[in-house]
């Protein structure tokens, strides 16, 4: 619970900042700020190392690991932090030659030394199971933030704006830590312990750092070859379905793991379990999708304002990457479920060398930043198909029946997505009117649809909430 709050109250203030931000500032300035951020992404993956897992993973860890791990990761950051300082030049010369990144880089770097001390921090609490202070920590760091960051756009500070902003929000949450968590670094480092736990963090490093290039890589294509204002563009477009799926997958996905564990040796109830989780989750999922990528034209102009309107594709072209996300989690988490890890970085590494293929096919011959974007979303479905297909022999599930569960969901949010659409494009409202009554008719329109078709996974959501509803009255 307490997780799920941190993750719903932060990224709901992060998303309120957003929205002021992206009126008081330009495409350009999120543009730079996003090319910052891949390399800091990248750089943080090394701080880490897999060394914070590592110690809530190992049984006994006590202050001697904590304390090793602390100073070791300090170390390497502050090792880290001077290569990203100067290499800055090179950075900025990689991108166009845009000497603006260089100031940029050299100053949100420093947030790689306060990820060193709070990665520590994280890992004392996570073993400790005090997610309550993970909460309090979060919105209080993120709120300030935001104030500080919003601040300095209106006083026309520009991508300084985001700079502030992020690189406060990184101290408050250390200071924050700091203060209400009793752990402190002793004067002690052992070697022989900072190897055993790199033992266990390298591959979890090695597996980071491949999700974190291939999660950068349209980023850092589309920085390179077009304007930072295309990045804007392709980053706010990004954001809606992200901040949608994200929220659910991800509370799903916490429960899906130890549910998936417990009956992994029943392999016809972990089966008849992975069906419910595809299908429910779809259910959910694909019509907010379907329905996103319909209205991302007002939507557009009520959030973010006129200007932003060239983002308009890039949230459809997400939203249909996204839709796809239930069949990627729930199929590894089986995976992961049954104890074959290995197949799972097999997986991991054919999905990003068709990632890379695709990219490589789509800035030789499209040369856009809108065929960039749908060309990673085209391998979204290639993907699913590729993580489904090892439970065929796993749980007897294979993509053909898992696509059999999700094609009831499939067919309505792609109908309901369609007229709300063609709806868009026939009603002359203001933007804000336009955006209620599409939103309210595709609503109605997938709900009554699914009950007159007596969609399964509706009758399965109604009775667990009566469900639980009578178990909380009882």
């Amino acid at each position: 619970m307490w997780k799920f709050l941190e993750r719903i109250g932060t990224q709901g203030v992060q998303f309120i900042v957003a929205i002021i931000l992206a009126r008081l500032l330009a495409p350009s300035d999120f543009g730079l700020i996003a090319l910052v951020i891949v390399f800091v992404s990248i750089a943080n993956v090394f701080v880490q190392s897999g060394l914070n897992t590592a110690l809530i993973q190992k049984k006994n860890a006590d202050n001697i690991d904590f304390s090793t791990v602390f100073y070791a990761s300090l170390g390497l950051a502050g090792i880290i932090y001077g290569i990203l300082f100067l290499c800055a030049p090179l950075i900025a010369s990689f991108y166009n030659n845009q000497t603006a990144l260089v100031p940029v880089i050299r100053v949100l770097g420093l947030m790689l030394l306060l990820g060193a001390v709070n990665s520590v921090q994280e890992a004392y609490v996570a073993r400790n199971m005090m997610f309550k202070k993970l909460f309090y920590r979060s919105v209080g760091a993120i709120i300030p933030a935001g104030a500080i960051g919003v601040a300095c756009a209106y006083m026309g500070l520009g991508v300084w704006a985001l700079v502030a902003q992020q690189l406060s929000n990184s101290l408050l949450v250390c200071v924050i830590m700091w203060f209400t968590v009793k752990w402190r670094p002793s004067l002690a480092f052992s070697f022989d312990r900072w190897k055993k736990l790199f033992a266990f963090g390298w591959k979890l490093l090695c597996s980071a750092l491949l999700d974190t290039v291939f999660r950068n890589l349209q980023n850092l294509i589309i920085g390179k070859f077009f304007s930072p204002a295309d990045l804007g563009y392709y980053n706010r477009g990004d954001q809606f379905p992200n901040l949608i799926v994200n929220n659910i997958n991800a509370s799903v996905q916490s429960v899906m793991l130890p549910s998936f564990s417990s009956i992994q040796d029943d392999k016809v109830r972990l089966k008849n379990v992975a069906r419910r989780a595809i299908a429910t989750s779809s259910f959910v999922i694909l019509p907010m999708m379907a329905g996103l990528a319909a209205v991302a034209e007002p939507l557009t102009l009520v959030v973010l304002g006129e200007r932003w309107l060239p983002a308009v594709p890039f949230i459809q072209i997400c939203c249909f990457s996204y839709a796809f996300w239930p069949i990627h989690t729930t199929n590894l988490s089986a995976i992961n479920a049954v104890g074959r890890s290995d197949i799972f970085l097999k997986l991991e590494i054919i999905k990003k060398g068709l990632c890379l293929v695709a990219l490589l096919l789509a800035l030789c011959f499209m040369r856009s930043p809108i065929g960039i974007a749908a060309a990673a979303a085209v391998t979204s479905p290639l993907g699913a198909f590729i993580n489904a297909h090892p439970n065929k022999k796993l749980l007897n599930y294979g993509y053909l029946e898992q696509m059999r569960d999700v094609l009831p969901s499939f067919v309505l949010s792609l109908i309901m997505g369609g007229g709300v659409y063609g709806l868009s494009k026939t009603i002359a409202f203001p933007a804000i009117l336009q955006l209620v009554v599409l939103t309210i008719v595709g609503m109605v329109f997938y709900l009554l649809c699914a009950r007159l078709f007596k969609l399964d996974c509706l009758v399965y959501i109604v009775q667990t909430l009566k469900d639980r509803k009578k178990k909380i009255g009882d």
